[in-house]
């Protein structure tokens, strides 16, 4: 088992919404040695799934307040993270952003933290930690 762990929207929006897997987001929040990662493109996937559901506001209240004060590093991408996701996409039936926290674990050397199913197309190309 990785160290690192990297979230997927799923994984983070079990947090917040206080569901039962978000328990185990919550410990490698509190616990994670390697640390917890994050995409830009995924944290951006989680604010527009909350201004759907919840609204605007609500989602800027994520972004400022909420998201600030998670013990999560944000990871940006250059050229060659938006290739690397785009060749797993093309080889993959996974969506576009999915693939950016796929690309961000194997660059992070981490394992990916999720519930969503659709990750098992993947499976084979980075360690999951399912929840």
């Amino acid at each position: 088992m990785k160290i690192r762990k990297v979230l997927d929207s799923y994984a983070l929006l079990a947090y917040l919404q206080g569901e039962g897997a978000g328990s185990t987001v919550k410990d490698a929040l509190v616990s994670s040695e390697g640390g917890v990662l994050m995409n830009e493109i995924n944290v951006g996937e989680v604010y527009y799934i909350l201004a759907r559901r919840r609204g605007r506001e609500r989602a800027d209240f994520f972004l400022n307040a909420v998201l600030s004060n998670l013990p999560i590093r944000i990871v940006g991408n250059n050229f060659e993270a938006v290739v690397q996701a785009a060749r797993i996409k093309a080889g993959h039936t996974l969506s576009y952003a999915d693939c950016f926290a796929v690309a961000t674990a194997q660059r992070e050397d981490a394992s990916l933290l999720t519930g969503d199913p659709e990750f098992k197309a993947v499976a084979s190309l980075v360690e999951i930690d399912w929840i």
